[in-house]
């Protein structure tokens, strides 16, 4: 027998002579050929010698099952490294990561790249070293009608403060260090997929900056692919770890659509940007590695360690008692995972036994993912407060729950959770004097930093719509329909059943819980309610925060300004928030101060005692003074005149934009040589360019789509 040549910290191995087993022991191994006989040569060179069959062939699954598993122990108990053995006779083929992985481009080439550790010995100093590590995450989202997604995700990755600076990050792309993003979603506008990738070299903050590795990285990609890619890119520097956004059109370099190979995906592109990264600042040493895990014993985070430990645990106990030879970083490496079992004893999440033995808490993975999300959140709300003009004190930090009464402030930042999956956050300096971090999920909207918002929780229950619909369908033999609802209700209006309408329409394409029939009638069933709750938690999830914008605008624009403000609202009562005696509510409480001081000036309000009393009509006055101005303003760029409704009045023309006021949101209804400002609604949001009609009352508009559809109030 020759021993093969040892590769890393692996055990060596020893093979029959024969040259087709030396050359394809991976074939006969796996089951391939007939039984074999080999030699496992430890560091000890305690060889013995081992009688393997075909795997799962020959006795029961279990006897073989088991037969591998002593096997595995006893090379791990010699100082071999079983994963090493396992990954050759012990498992059988891993199921595929994702779709295509076997085809679509670059196949061939994820093939070919080593899915091994990657240690090796240098050859002038003898120390071990690998190529340097980056994580990529991969998501591939279709495109196909969704171009104001893929607008909003690179408007987000654009956001301020992501460089290293805090400026406004700037995409990039093969050539141009300023890409035009609206040229680059114009020519994918019509493509079925767009291919998303966050590369974050664990080194990257050696990098003065990300481009030449990203160029690098994407001319290898066209390489492996056979293709040319259409792509832009920007860099964030706003976290711990230094990372670059690549968004790639799917689609070839001659219009056909791009498929990737899912282990392409998977393996090719981290292992290229590995090579990069290791080409531009060398090898990674045993000794950058073991300082790196040694940073990570006391972290309140999930860390390799934890990993490691649970790995070696069987039944939740691990035994650290034990040598672990070449295994790992060594014995270094031994005394690393001793000290973050003891970090875990301390943290309450291990239990020390016998010596060197310790049992796991059954939820330890679970618990140390949440402190570790928890410390992120912590240290970016501490990051946003510190960065404001006005900090806050740690002790006011609050992260938001379902649970949790709504709360009023000034958004002081934003972001992603999840920059991957579009998942937003919130910072908001509320006026209850704490700092609130509120996860808003899928949220849309733009958010602009110091406007006033109000955040409430996400309703799982049925709301009135629900339960007319029910109601309704209750006395007409389990069905729905607008006639139905006309004579279960005759004071309804049609519009106000065509909300129920599209209420059903929403619930049907996101659970199918309501069925639509061929005559417009719906079907619902006895359990409808709870179809609903079921419904109302799958959207909670998606966006669990509600948001009301109550001001575009800060407190300081509000001082002076000639509009119906949110500080004259809290002034008229509508707002009655308590504000508290500290942080942002005693700023609000200056700044109403100041404002009834300009009210009293504008003769717009009068003392009373010690109170400052808005006059009737104060607030009404301000926003038609707002409005006629606005419109002026709008009527010279238009080159159209104005036309002001009152109520009762019909209203007719096309939907060309949204206007934001201090005083609220208008839409703009143009005809051939006038145009409107009249309040917006929701339900308009994607109807701009399309004709709409209704008629003014009491401040809202009963609106119809094109030929007589309905949108209701």
């Amino acid at each position: 027998m020759l021993p093969l040549r040892p590769q890393g910290d692996f055990a060596s191995l020893a093979t029959p002579s024969s040259p087709a087993f030396r050359r394809f022991p991976g074939r006969y191994l796996r089951g391939g050929a007939a039984p074999t006989s080999f030699r496992i040569m430890t560091q000890d060179d305690d060889g013995f010698e081992l009688w393997l069959g075909r795997i799962r062939s020959g006795g029961s699954a279990t006897a073989g099952g088991a037969r591998q598993r002593r096997l595995l122990e006893r090379m791990a108990r010699s100082g071999g490294n079983p994963r090493r053995l396992r990954s050759v006779v012990a498992e059988a083929p891993r199921p595929r990561s994702g779709r295509f992985n076997g085809r679509g481009r670059g196949a061939a080439v994820a093939a070919s790249i080593p899915r091994s550790s990657g240690w090796s010995f240098d050859d002038v100093t003898g120390a071990r070293v690998r190529m340097r590590r980056v994580t990529v995450k991969a998501r591939i989202v279709k495109a196909a009608g969704k171009a104001g997604g893929a607008a909003a995700h690179l408007r987000y990755l654009e956001r301020d403060g992501t460089t290293r600076d805090g400026t406004p990050g700037k995409l990039f792309s093969t050539f141009s260090d300023e890409a035009d993003r609206d040229a680059f979603l114009e020519r994918g506008a019509d493509d079925c997929h767009q291919f998303r990738f966050i590369v974050a070299p664990e080194d990257g903050g050696k990098l003065e900056e990300l481009k030449p590795f990203t160029r690098d990285l994407m001319a290898r990609a066209e390489q492996d692919l056979g293709t040319t890619l259409d792509w832009v890119a920007i860099e964030h520097h706003d976290t711990g770890h230094p990372h670059v956004h690549i968004v790639v059109r799917g689609v070839t370099e001659d219009g056909k659509t791009l498929n990737i190979a899912g282990d392409y995906i998977a393996h090719g592109i981290r292992h290229r940007a590995s090579e990069i990264m290791t080409r531009e600042i060398g090898m990674q040493s045993e000794h950058e590695v073991a300082r790196q895990l040694g940073q990570e014993v006391d972290a309140e985070r999930l860390t390799r360690l934890d990993q490691a430990l649970l790995g070696r645990a069987e039944d939740g106990l691990v035994d650290l008692s034990q040598a672990m030879g070449r295994t790992g970083l060594g014995e270094d490496y031994r005394q690393l995972l001793i000290g973050r079992a003891r970090t875990l004893e301390r943290m309450g999440l291990a239990e020390a036994g016998l010596p060197l033995n310790w049992r796991l808490s059954p939820g330890l993975r679970q618990t140390l993912d949440e402190m570790g999300r928890r410390g992120d959140i912590i240290r970016t709300l501490h990051a946003a407060m510190t960065k404001d003009v006005a900090e806050r004190s740690p002790q006011l930090y609050r992260i938001r729950s379902m649970d949790d009464e709504p709360v009023v402030g000034r958004i002081v930042a934003r972001g992603l959770v999840d920059e991957q999956a579009d998942r937003r956050y919130l910072i908001v300096d509320g006026i209850d004097g704490h700092s609130h971090y509120a996860d808003i999920g899928e949220a849309e909207g733009s958010f602009p930093i110091g406007s006033i918002v109000r955040l409430s929780s996400s309703h799982i229950e049925p709301r009135t719509v629900d339960r007319t619909v029910a109601e309704v369908a209750a006395g007409n033999g389990g069905h729905y329909s607008v006639d139905a609802h006309l004579r279960h209700d005759p004071s309804a209006s049609e519009a106000f059943a065509q909300a129920h309408v599209r209420r059903l329409e929403a619930i049907r394409r996101a659970t199918g819980g309501v069925e639509r029939l061929s005559d417009g009638s719906w079907t619902i069933a006895s359990d409808h309610l709870g179809r609903v709750r079921a419904y109302e938690a799958q959207q909670a999830e998606r966006r669990p925060v509600i948001i009301e914008t109550l001001s575009p605008v800060g407190i300081e624009r509000q001082l002076s300004a000639e509009a119906p403000t949110w500080l004259d609202r809290r002034l008229a009562g509508e707002e009655s928030s308590p504000l508290a005696p500290h942080g942002y509510g005693l700023d609000v409480a200056a700044a109403l101060r100041q404002r009834q001081q300009w009210l009293v000036e504008q003769g717009l309000a009068y003392v009373q005692g010690e109170d400052v009393v808005l006059r009737r009509g104060a607030l009404d006055l301000l926003r038609r003074r707002e409005l006629l101005r606005v419109a002026g303003q709008l009527s010279d760029e238009l080159s159209l005149a104005f036309v002001e409704h009152r109520d009762g009045e019909r209203i007719t023309g096309i939907y060309r934009k949204t206007v934001d006021t201090l005083g609220g949101r208008y839409a703009l209804v143009e005809r051939s040589k006038e145009f409107s400002l009249v309040p917006w609604r929701p339900m308009l949001e994607r109807q701009i360019g399309r004709e709409v009609s209704g008629t003014l009352s009491r401040g809202a508009v009963d609106w119809t789509i094109g030929r007589g559809r309905g949108l209701g109030r």
